[in-house]
């Protein structure tokens, strides 16, 4: 029986008028144009050119979605919605977007009186999906079981029309079905990635019980998108392509694979928050870190140490760079795996999320022929991103830029550079006195740690360079009083001083689905913001209520914001003077410096965050 979300019965149909033409059994191209201009989403010019060109779509999608190769490609059904996201029709009511397949499968489910649902791959329960419904019969039908309560599966279909298929699984499972419309283009990764990990690891498992030997694999020279991965390639080969390409799609940060006593947890790091997405077999978990390890060139045999390495493949028309740690705990050895995207890591300065008037004073730090500038923050606040933009925003033909760090964060051309190695006695301080000899203009040092490397900087600062580094401290005033405890005399750091970066990362609002609310009289004061005794002030602030676009969770992407100490004359006096670090903040404040949390306020009036975003990421930090 084929019921509605909610449990109830429902017409997967809308109820047909007398004398009108019976219901489709699957949605054809015809039907689906026909909704559009009964939507006034087109016009009839534009329907009759589009049947004209129903092969012209059908080729550009399976060259778009398969590469040169897919005109050949005879098992896979072009659906008509895929035919009418390739045309790239402009949305009526957004300019700027087209209707693409998720607006297309509201459209159908509007007209089929289906709920719509936008499917989050984080919420999935692998293993419901592959125990209820065979692979075969999900690709033929294009549907995905989503969830079980009692005896009813929600059950996400493409095509609302194709209730013959609804039918036929109700009868074979004897569980009523929940239908709720999707797009195509989700439940098909899905698919590819659901069944096929799951495929890859139970195989994986059967070849480690059975005493495959899995140390052979060959290197991997690019990793191949889900549609690619042929179903008898070994399995943890596999199984890791897999993993990489749900990391790629849900826009993660860091892959996290993390051995248990049982099982090992598979976890992804998206904008900022980890999410858990499934788990492996304790048993397959050693040939899993095993194939990581491979690809990233690592010693597969020692399992002892620590270990680092990377690996450099390909998504779509750009190169992205993985970096991989390997660490060993008490279940074995856990593996983190970050993902550098250059059109993250290589952004245009404007692009990091300052006001007009940061940018201006950041320009004139970085333009300056000489000095140091520092940037500052814990760890995941976007410091590298900050320091690989500027290096990009500099890099000219006639500049030699240097850099030395600890490791490569990601390989750049444009610039020179040095990997820290300390088992050959390569260390910050060591390959900055060479780079010096060098004849560089700019040098960017990764991280100041121990005293040698922070003299060494100053020095190299002090000798004509332009220098760049990074510390690891709360705000802009607290990395003077760190500079000098390294053992940096002050009237040479109040010398080369130019600036000082404190940065974090704060989620944005999903702009898709941002509404007005305003603040409480309790969050107003938590801020900080002055109000007269029994005054009540009405804020304004913006706050996502949850779409497709962001998963529900109203926040999408992230921004800076940040603390610039401009080293005055006065504050390089008081550097000099040896000043405590409070007193230096305050004189900063008073010549126009804005606080972080008075950063992220700001952020917040202007309706990029939310007021829980500002405390979350400045809780150790003053107002």
């Amino acid at each position: 029986m084929v019921t509605r979300d909610s449990g109830r019965g429902m017409r997967t149909q809308p109820r047909r008028a007398p004398g009108s033409p019976p219901p489709l059994a699957r949605l054809t191209f015809e039907a689906l144009l026909d909704m559009l201009l009964e939507a006034q989403a087109i016009e009839e010019v534009t329907r009759r050119d589009l049947l004209s060109k129903r092969d012209t779509l059908r080729a550009r999608f399976l060259r778009d979605r398969f590469g040169p190769s897919g005109l050949k490609r005879k098992d896979y059904t072009v659906s008509p919605t895929e035919l009418v996201d390739t045309a790239r029709l402009p949305h009526p009511d957004a300019p700027g977007r087209t209707i693409d397949e998720d607006i297309l499968a509201q459209l159908l489910a509007q007209a089929t009186n289906s709920p719509y649902k936008k499917i989050d791959p984080l919420e999935l329960d692998m293993a419901l999906i592959t125990k209820a419904l065979p692979k075969g019969f999900a690709r033929r039908h294009v549907m995905l079981p989503l969830a079980q309560r009692g005896n009813t599966l929600t059950v996400a279909i493409a095509d609302p029309f194709d209730t013959a298929a609804l039918e036929e699984f109700s009868r074979a499972t004897g569980q009523e079905v929940a239908a709720v419309v999707a797009s195509k283009k989700d439940i098909v990764n899905i698919i590819n990635n659901v069944y096929g990990f799951r495929q890859a690891v139970s195989g994986a498992a059967a070849d480690v019980n059975a005493g495959a030997k899995l140390q052979n694999l060959e290197q991997l020279v690019r990793v191949r998108s889900s549609d690619e991965i042929d179903p008898g390639d070994q399995k943890i080969v596999a199984a890791v392509e897999y993993l990489l390409n749900a990391a790629f799609d849900n826009r993660a940060s860091d892959i996290h694979i993390e051995p248990k006593r049982d099982q090992s947890k598979l976890r992804l790091r998206i904008d900022g928050i980890l999410h858990d997405i499934g788990e492996i077999p304790a048993a397959v978990h050693p040939a899993f870190v095993a194939r990581i390890k491979i690809l990233a060139r690592m010693d597969i045999a020692e399992k002892r140490r620590p270990q680092d390495g990377r690996i450099k493949t390909q998504r779509g028309e750009r190169e992205i760079e993985l970096r991989v740690s390997s660490l060993p705990v008490a279940f074995g050895e856990k593996v983190v795996i970050r993902i550098f995207d250059p059109q993250v890591l290589l952004a245009d300065v404007v692009d990091l999320g300052f006001t007009q008037k940061e940018r201006e004073t950041y320009e004139g730090w970085i333009t300056q022929p000489n000095g140091l500038v520092l940037v500052t923050g814990p760890t995941g606040s976007g410091k590298t991103t900050t320091l690989y933009s500027t290096m990009k925003y500099l890099a000219k033909p006639g500049v030699n830029i240097v850099t030395v760090e600890d490791p490569i964060e990601m390989v750049y051309e444009p610039l020179n550079q040095v990997a820290v190695q300390t088992r050959i006695d390569v260390t910050f301080a060591k390959a900055l006195r060479t780079i010096l000899r060098q004849d560089p203009d700019i040098i960017m040092v990764g991280e100041i740690r121990d005293a040698e490397t922070s003299v060494m900087t100053v020095q190299s600062a002090l000798t004509g360079h332009l220098v760049f580094s990074t510390l690891h401290t709360n705000d802009t005033a607290a990395s003077v009083s760190r500079m000098l405890d390294l053992g940096v005399e002050p009237f040479l750091l109040g010398s080369v001083l130019t600036g000082i970066l404190a940065q974090r990362l704060v989620r944005k609002v999903c702009q898709e689905c941002a509404t007005e609310v305003f603040l409480t009289q309790e969050q107003i004061a938590a801020l900080g913001i002055p109000v007269e005794p029994g005054e009540k002030r009405k804020l304004p602030v913006k706050r996502g209520e949850g779409c497709v676009r962001c998963r529900n969770t109203g926040l999408y992407g992230r921004t800076g914001i940040f603390e610039m100490l401009d080293v005055s004359p006065k504050i390089r006096r008081m550097v000099a003077d040896k000043s405590d670090a409070k007193e230096i903040g305050k004189v900063a404040q008073l010549d126009g410096m804005v606080p972080l949390r008075q950063g992220a306020i700001r952020k917040l009036a202007q309706g990029v965050t939310t007021y829980q975003e500002v405390f979350r990421v400045t809780a150790d930090t003053d107002l």
